[in-house]
């Protein structure tokens, strides 16, 4: 029996910047995912990705990531979603430096 669709959004990685990024429900991409585009349906999840996939001028790997219903936006359902948003660990500057000062 196939397991039941969960929510997800289309992530990948800009292609200039490295950022981490998120496909906007306005065919737009943002930082933030709280801003990002919760896909409940699995076909639609599906040509979601294909749209994200014909834009490499802009991103480089894009796929889908699980989330779960948070307070604020939809949350990382796995810590390597959370840890991508994070930025790179190895650097004591750039988005994890600014976490720590909050």
């Amino acid at each position: 029996m196939p397991r039941a669709f969960t929510p997800k959004v289309v992530t990948a990685n800009h292609l200039l910047e490295g950022d981490v990024i998120y496909l906007t429900a306005q065919d737009g991409w943002t930082r933030d995912l709280a801003q990002a585009e919760v896909l409940t349906d699995e076909a639609d999840a599906q040509l979601r990705l294909l749209f994200a996939e014909q834009q490499p001028t802009t991103v480089v790997g894009a796929y889908l990531a699980d989330v779960t219903p948070g307070t604020t936006g939809p949350e990382p359902a796995h810590f390597r979603e959370d840890f991508r948003r994070k930025g790179p660990s190895n650097y004591a500057h750039g988005k994890q430096e600014a976490e720590r000062h909050v």
